[in-house]
């Protein structure tokens, strides 16, 4: 049996050895291996045609990055048309890159091996290769100023929407409260004392003045006098006259507008104290005990602005911040012309 087995196992190996010989060309049947061929060109369009309409292009993205810069000034408001002059100027300056990559600047295809990263003499031949690339190029002048004038424009309407990142922080430390100066509501109405009501909170702003200032927005509550722990050196009748607080709206740890007021509403089972909370990081702040901060990430209290209550029963200024508004990392400071012992 043994020998059976080896005897076709012989056999198969020389049909197996038969089908590779069969298969396998002879020399002579060997087809030609070409080397390959060298696909290195080098074209200079030379197109006025095309240069033209890279400079027509270029121009076009210029006076939209203008019009943007222009509508931006005139109507902040018109989101429209600052999409379509933003929009349209990186649009016309893409398309003037893509028509000088394929029909103006030298089209060059090489093949080269790799070498060390840097040899003596290769920075010369950058500077050449640079150069070389202008090669063709019969209007010069006009691309090379229409590309300025692009420039320009496109500066102006990234600068103008930088402007837009933030608050004004021209004069932050200029506040425009001072004895006197009455507080409105947003409809530009005067608070009257009676329209503060316990549990609630109110934003009030400067009359006469531009809302928009960092220091201008108020936050204003009545306590009862057990919820009142203000500092010895603020007394009640010119920091909290019949309960009434004013604080800064802008939270100290990131210049985010106060808009929560927590207020116990049932003794048995609230606990704390009425509290402000900024949305943005939950930094919380206790408008009875002179807006210290009871939690979060905001490193100092909230300005407290001393209120009074004239004949006519309204709530005005009775003088300045305790301490300057906006976050700590505005350079915050005493205000001069504060004095603390009221």
């Amino acid at each position: 049996m043994s020998n059976l087995i080896g005897r076709l196992l012989a056999l198969l190996t020389v049909w197996r050895l038969s089908r590779r010989s069969d298969s396998e060309p002879s020399a002579q049947e060997q087809p030609d291996i070409s080397p390959l061929e060298d696909p290195s060109k080098r074209e200079v369009p030379n197109s006025r045609k095309a240069e033209l309409v890279v400079a027509i292009l270029v121009t076009v993205g210029a006076a939209s990055g203008f019009a943007f810069t222009a509508v931006y000034i005139l109507n902040s408001h018109a989101n429209q048309l600052l999409g379509v002059t933003m929009g349209g100027a990186f649009v016309a300056l893409a398309a003037a890159a893509i028509v000088a990559g394929l029909h103006v600047v030298p089209q060059e295809t090489s093949v080269e091996e790799r070498d060390s990263l840097l040899e003596e003499g290769e920075p010369e031949e950058i500077v050449e290769m640079v150069e070389s690339g202008g090669e063709g190029v019969s209007r010069r002048v006009l691309l090379t100023g229409a590309a300025g004038v692009a420039g320009i424009g496109l500066t102006t309407t990234v600068g103008s929407a930088i402007a837009s990142l933030g608050p004004r922080m021209r004069n932050i430390h200029k506040v425009p409260w001072s004895r006197g100066v009455p507080i409105v509501n947003e409809q530009g109405k005067i608070f009257h004392a009676s329209e503060i009501q316990v549990g609630s909170f109110y934003t009030g702003l400067p009359a006469g003045h531009f809302w928009e200032d960092l220091g201008a927005p108020l936050l204003l509550v009545r306590l009862p006098r057990h919820y009142i722990h203000l500092p010895p050196t603020r007394p009640l009748a010119k920091w909290a006259p019949h309960g009434i607080m004013a604080y800064s709206k802008i939270c100290t740890h990131a210049g985010c507008a106060i808009s929560l007021y927590r207020y116990p509403v049932y003794a048995p089972t609230s606990v704390g104290s009425p509290a402000f909370t900024c949305p943005c990081h939950y930094s919380t702040f206790l408008p009875g005990y002179g807006g210290t901060v009871l939690f979060g990430p905001a490193g100092r209290p909230l300005p407290q602005l001393p209120v009074t209550i004239n004949p006519n029963g309204h709530l005005v200024a009775g003088g300045h911040f305790d301490e300057d508004v906006g976050p700590a990392w505005f350079d915050v400071r005493v205000p001069k012309n504060f004095n603390r012992n009221g």
